[in-house]
């Protein structure tokens, strides 16, 4: 078996690169780890950026998404003092979309239904081999039985614990990792969400987030320790401890039910240099990570398809390798401009095990700042919303 383009790994990255690239007639097979039942049972992040939203619309899988997509014009960030409305259309211009990962990656695999998309789910003990060389091979086990392709390119969509990254050597490679000191207690409840749009809220208790992921489904967080694990969170114990951090208006209001889905997530930032080698190209969380804070990681797996989808086409109607060498420099300089304000925003709201008096004021003063200049507001707009491809 030959193809233009491998892409290893059946989230969302790596069937949004599949559907590009069908719509530009060039051909290509994903390999999946997974079956299609564990990859849409995954909760993500569902907040997507313009830049996002524009993308999925150009590639025409947006239907279901402008139906029911919930449209946010600005988030309101609160601490124990004080409440901001930071107004994104106002300041940028711009709006971002709440919209489950979830439902992405069905519209995704929908999408692809309708092109014939070659999937191969249950795809076991995936190896790469010749990525040097001008035609890569791939084997892995289906069904017991050994498989071999052969390729151009290799997209390596596979995760942090996929074999992509593996393959680039350790005298080339550099990851840079930083590892926080709690991670995000999260629920998702059948109740109306308190609010309409994001409360980001810091308070002495900790951080919680209020989301949502339509009119009649909330999603909640709340900063617990790093090795928390749900099951020591009943649902009462949830709901109080999120009344004590949100702010009054929304604590007074906010509409408690049984949890449908609990679970405990880490935080952490996480880069690798470079994001290629020979024909192999990392995109999305083989490449980085970022805390969930920012509501980034989604939205940069999109922009890392975005830039490697051009390259590929540069190359197949141009004949051109000038943007497959340069794939890497161009995409990690948005990665680390997203680095950044995940890394500001975490360090903005939450609590700091060991944390001293001048960095409790630090955290204040940030917020004071926050909330008087209009020119940090547009800045945290203009990131939050996406920064241009």
């Amino acid at each position: 078996m030959r193809v233009q383009v491998a892409i290893i790994g059946g989230g969302p990255s790596g069937l949004f690169l599949a559907r590009k690239l069908s719509l530009a007639n060039i051909n290509c097979i994903i390999l999946e780890k997974h079956s299609r039942e564990y990859v849409l049972s995954r909760i993500r992040a569902g907040v997507l950026e313009q830049g996002t939203v524009n993308q999925l619309r150009q590639a025409n899988i947006s239907a279901q998404l402008d139906r029911v997509g919930l449209v946010h014009h600005g988030c309101q960030i609160a601490d124990d003092r004080d409440s901001i409305y930071v107004n994104f259309q106002s300041l940028v211009g711009n709006s971002v979309m709440v919209y489950g990962q979830t439902e992405v990656t069905r519209d995704l695999y929908n999408a692809l239904e309708q092109s014939d998309i070659d999937i191969r789910h249950n795809a076991q003990d995936v190896s790469l081999a010749g990525i040097d060389s001008d035609s890569p091979t791939i084997t892995w086990k289906e069904n017991g039985i050994t498989q071999k392709l052969t390729c151009d390119y290799v997209a390596g969509c596979d995760g942090f614990y996929g074999p992509s990254r593996n393959m680039i050597p350790s005298d080339i490679k550099q990851e840079f990792l930083k590892s926080y000191p709690f991670g995000w207690l999260g629920i998702l409840s059948e109740t109306p969400p308190v609010s309409n749009e994001l409360i980001y809220s810091r308070s002495r208790h900790g951080f919680a987030l209020a989301s949502m992921r339509n009119p009649n489904l909330s999603r909640y967080y709340l900063q617990v320790p790093k090795n928390e694990h749900p099951d020591h969170w009943n649902d009462n114990r949830f709901w109080d401890e999120l009344k004590k951090r949100l702010p009054d208006h929304a604590a007074d209001t906010i509409s408690v039910g049984a949890s449908i889905e609990k679970s405990v997530a880490q935080l952490r930032s996480f880069v690798c240099e470079p994001m290629a080698i020979g024909r192999l190209f990392l995109c999305g969380d083989a490449a980085h990570i970022v805390p969930p804070t920012g509501a980034k990681g989604l939205n940069l797996a999109i922009s890392d398809v975005h830039y490697l989808f051009e390259a590929l086409q540069e190359y197949y109607y141009e004949k051109s390798c000038a943007g497959l060498q340069n794939y890497s420099k161009r995409a990690l300089k948005r990665v680390w401009k997203t680095m950044r304000f995940s890394w500001w925003m975490t360090n903005l709201l939450h609590q700091f095990p060991h944390q001293d008096s001048f960095e409790k004021q630090i955290q204040n003063a940030e917020f004071d700042h926050l909330k008087f200049s209009e020119a940090a507001q547009r800045l945290l707009a203009e990131n939050y919303t996406g920064i241009p491809y």
